[in-house]
């Protein structure tokens, strides 16, 4: 692949403003998902050195928290216009090594950027506030402090916007971040410290590291002078972070974890229009999003015909390698990703559910999936209960609006929720029922930097994005100026 910045693929970890290799000169292979052909070699830090990493980050933290914000700011919005101007590199370099459609990769950089944009100019609303007294003499008030060094450990579905939408509030609260990406996307997090590099961010201020996952997320949390973890990914996985987390002492922590997201098509809403968005809530990213509708749930009266439509333009979908055009969906991640899938089709199979389309590895080889509709899902198959990170959907009939709150509410997880109708009373209803943080009505584009992003549940802890994006990195600490010399009460 060719960049028109070639030195953004890099092959090295950043730690205090160098780039570094392992100790030991251990490394692990990346490869393309496409086509599981060796796309470069990434080394795997040894404990010393994660520890190293959070030594330079704690260090630069003593200045870094002092800098005025107007300068923070400025150091962002560099970093942000940089990643701008390499969009098409960095969206290759994604695309590489995720097999997200181009296309796709290229809206991710640009939501990625769109965060630190976001951050830089909303910090610049980080105040506190002054509190009507009620001690005689003295004034009171809040401001708003930087917790110190954040490790910030991010996924491979979305391996740039995760950084940016952590590390861009981080940042710009006065903290400096620490970054631990998945070791299966860990270039794209390298560019971006090259780019963080070029836009003149002190040594320190922001760091990547790859090692072990295991050693490198305990090395992260049990170090004391880390006091803020930030992690998206499974919910098992979260689980251990904060096990982990608890162990170590008291820190700020933010948990964004998986997801099984109803999609419910009421009576009265519009077949056409909800057969598109389906389309999208389900196969962005080949299905391989924490958002995507994983149980649709359709009014009776629509269901065969929602079934039929849906299915046609499933079938329309072009799978292939993220660098052909006009591709849809790509390739799973990794064989365990491939396995569960062929998996769960085969259980629901074995169920009795019918398979519209699909159902099959693709012709293509390798870890293609064929797009899938699986019609009359119900619980108790795999493809129902379970987070289903795959090119596949599970479609089912509901007979009553209690009904599809009632299913639509019965899992663990708690993140995303989608209603397509018409009727206001319909919408509101369902809006306020469904226990999950956040709905989307009639559309599929939800999320970007002003909405506080996250989830109930086991789907996590916190939000990211918006003003609530702060909250992960800065107290609030509380001031009592006594004896001012101000007139005194006459009370006795």
């Amino acid at each position: 692949m060719l960049l028109g910045h070639p030195v953004l693929f890099k092959s090295l970890c950043y730690v205090d403003g160098r780039w570094v290799h392992s100790n030991n000169a251990a490394s692990i292979p990346v490869v393309n998902p496409a086509d599981q052909q060796v796309i470069g070699h990434v080394p795997m830090l040894e404990r010393e050195q994660i520890v190293s990493a959070v030594g330079a980050a704690d260090r630069a933290f003593q200045a870094w928290r002092w800098t005025p914000l107007k300068k923070r700011s400025a150091f962002l919005m560099r970093w942000h216009e940089l990643i701008l101007r390499h969009q098409s590199d960095l969206a290759g370099i994604l695309s590489l090594e995720q097999g997200k459609p181009l296309a796709e990769a290229k809206g991710e950089i640009a939501y990625a950027a769109s965060f630190i944009e976001w951050f830089a100019d909303e910090a610049k609303r980080l105040t506190g506030r002054t509190i009507p007294t009620h001690i005689d003499g003295a004034h009171l008030g809040t401001v708003m402090e930087p917790v110190g060094v954040a490790a910030l450990i991010t996924p491979w579905n979305f391996p740039v916007a995760m950084i940016t939408r952590k590390a861009a509030a981080a940042i710009a609260s006065g903290c400096t971040a620490v970054i631990k990406p998945a070791h299966e996307t860990p270039f794209s997090a390298m560019a971006l410290a090259q780019l963080a590099e070029e836009a003149g961010f002190p040594a320190g201020v922001f760091n990547v590291v790859i090692g072990e996952p295991q050693m490198t997320m305990e090395a992260l949390v049990s170090d004391t002078r880390v006091r803020a973890v930030s992690f998206t990914g499974s919910t098992r996985v979260g689980g251990l972070v904060a096990k982990a987390v608890a162990q170590a002492g008291i820190k700020k922590l933010a948990l964004e974890l998986g997801g099984n997201a109803p999609f419910i098509v009421t009576e009265d809403a519009d077949l056409e229009h909800s057969v598109r968005v389906a389309i999208g809530a389900k196969f962005q990213t080949s299905g391989q999003d924490c958002c995507a509708a994983n149980r649709i749930f359709v009014a009776r009266p629509l269901y065969e015909a929602f079934v039929q439509r849906y299915t046609e333009a499933v079938k329309a979908l072009k799978v292939g390698s993220a660098f052909e055009a006009n591709v849809d969906v790509g390739p799973l991640m990794h064989q365990a990703a491939f396995d569960a899938t062929v998996a769960r089709i085969e259980d629901a199979k074995a169920q009795g559910a019918r398979i519209t389309v699909g159902g099959n590895a693709h012709e293509l080889g390798g870890w293609f999936y064929e797009p899938t509709v699986v019609a009359d899902a119900r619980a108790g198959m795999r493809i129902y209960d379970e987070e289903n990170f795959a090119p596949i959907s599970a479609i089912s009939p509901f007979d009553t609006l209690d009904e599809a709150v009632t299913r639509a509410n019965d899992t663990e997880y708690g993140l995303a929720a989608y209603i397509c109708a018409t009727r206001i009373d319909t919408i509101f209803q369902l809006v306020r029922r469904l226990d999950f943080a956040m709905v989307s009505v009639n559309g599929v584009k939800f999320t970007g930097a002003p909405i506080p992003f996250g989830g109930m549940k086991a789907s996590g802890l916190g939000r990211e994005g918006g003003a609530e994006g702060f909250e992960p990195f800065v107290e609030t600490k509380y001031f009592c100026l006594g004896n001012l010399g101000l007139p005194l009460s006459s009370a006795a």
